[in-house]
């Protein structure tokens, strides 16, 4: 399984978001949290699910305790959740050369469950959990991404150049560009949601979008990179896809009440 913060094969006028962007994502994270707080009472309202196992995957650099505060939001909607309990998020390094170790951390929760698990993942945890469902689809159910950048411009994001000196993998749009084409196509017959913020600094939001197709689906939010795993929206959007029954998938419908519509810039292709 090949792992690499990235997309498809290059697109031009993909760029990263701008540096102003980049340095308000501090402060507008803390504004995504301090809004969870607010608006936790709301957030009962959110469909419960049928306990199905649920692994979250953090972002580049992040380790499994920036997922806590949507596990615990999860635990509550009556699912079983599971931490990827690979250390900090450091690519191959974390997960293995070929992503072996996230592999059989998917099969040991199956084995344990007996029941299909439904992937979470933010940022670099996003690509990984939808690589992990094309080579491993008989344990998925579906897969949800957080503004994570797995297609356009590999280097439209501002984490590109770390990503190569911690990874010693580099990151050439031309050389990998067959790689990179096979990381923007979504798990073939697997539900597969991308919630991503056309305010993220970190990542270009073009490079987060799902292409059109039967089982994918688009969720815009407001919000930061940094702070879409403490967004009381994506709690909502997260726990609606999750509720759906596993034959009945059907995309996120923005339209089913105003305050959606308010709250939901967009949604769908």
């Amino acid at each position: 399984m090949a792992v690499i913060d990235a997309g498809s094969a290059p697109l031009p006028g993909i760029k990263p978001p701008s540096w102003l962007l980049a340095l308000t994502e501090g402060g507008r994270a803390m504004a995504d949290y301090v809004s969870l707080q607010g608006a936790s009472p709301l957030l009962g309202y959110a469909p419960a699910g049928d306990g199905h196992p649920v692994m979250v995957l953090p972002g580049f650099l992040a380790a499994g305790g920036t997922t806590a505060p949507i596990r615990r939001f999860l635990v509550s909607k009556g699912y079983e959740t599971f931490c990827w309990g690979l250390g900090r998020n450091l690519g191959p390094l974390a997960i293995g050369p070929e992503g072996e170790l996230l592999g059989q951390r998917l099969e040991s929760i199956h084995r344990k469950m007996k029941r299909k698990i439904s992937l979470v993942g933010w940022s670099l945890g996003g690509v990984m959990a939808r690589e992990l469902a094309k080579r491993y689809p008989q344990y998925v159910r579906q897969v949800i991404s957080l503004g994570s950048p797995f297609g356009g411009n590999p280097r439209a994001n501002h984490a590109w150049r770390i990503y190569e000196g911690l990874t010693g993998q580099e990151i050439n749009p031309k050389a990998m560009a067959d790689a990179f084409r096979q990381l923007s196509k979504a798990p073939a017959g697997i539900p597969t949601t991308a919630i991503y913020s056309k305010g993220d600094g970190v990542v270009a939001w073009q490079t987060c979008v799902e292409k059109r197709s039967a089982m994918t689906d688009n969720i815009e939010v407001y919000a930061s990179h940094c702070g879409l795993g403490v967004n009381p929206a994506v709690y909502f959007a997260v726990a609606d896809r999750l509720a759906l029954p596993e034959s009945e998938w059907r995309p996120f419908d923005r339209n089913a009440a105003m305050w959606r519509r308010f709250v939901y810039p967009s949604s769908g292709h």
